[in-house]
């Protein structure tokens, strides 16, 4: 068996083909990785960077990808404004969302974190305080990190999945990555 952690670059596609445009270009797991037989288990938006997972175990792949397994993922998010203890606890509670009601998750808000400079980095505005949170969720609905922090009244401005399960991205720089077990 075969377990690949990637630090996924921003723009770049969890897969190994692009299959939009015509003649387009975007960046895809192929041009970090070349072993063949190894898929993603679960994605991570193209605007989004981190930790992705990727094996050759069908069986694993689903245990790390289905929400039934509730394998906790967490974030680093630095999101807009100055967030509260009451907006904390409305993620620790559950969000609502157009598609239901999340899962309660663990959030707090942390110092920032030393992370790699983003590229393109994040937009910054004096007028605009912001703040990062840890948050981590035990299921993976569509953008769901960012609609809830837009859901209690602060956009995410950068998002790093940090950890999914007992993996972590500790010691890898974007665009790296190893065999794990």
């Amino acid at each position: 068996m075969t377990l690949i952690l990637f630090n996924k670059p921003m723009n770049v596609l969890s897969q190994f083909t692009d299959k939009g445009t015509a003649g387009s270009a975007r960046a895809t797991l192929s041009d970090y990785i070349d072993l063949p037989g190894v898929y993603p288990a679960g994605r991570l938006d193209r605007d989004s960077e981190g930790l992705l997972l990727l094996t050759d175990d069908g069986r694993l792949q689903a245990r790390i990808a289905d929400p039934r397994f509730k394998l906790p993922k967490t974030y680093l998010v630095q999101v807009e404004g100055d967030v509260t203890e009451a907006a904390l606890e409305q993620l620790r509670r559950g969000v609502s969302l157009n598609d239901g009601m999340t899962r309660p998750a663990k959030a707090e808000r942390i110092d920032p974190p030393a992370l790699w400079p983003r590229d393109p980095p994040v937009r910054f505005r004096k007028s605009v305080p912001d703040c990062w949170l840890r948050l981590t969720i035990s299921e993976g609905r569509n953008r769901q990190v960012r609609r809830m922090t837009a859901a209690v009244g602060h956009p995410t401005l950068r998002l790093v999945r940090w950890a999914v399960g007992d993996w972590t991205l500790e010691g890898l720089a974007p665009g790296d990555w190893r065999e794990g077990g």
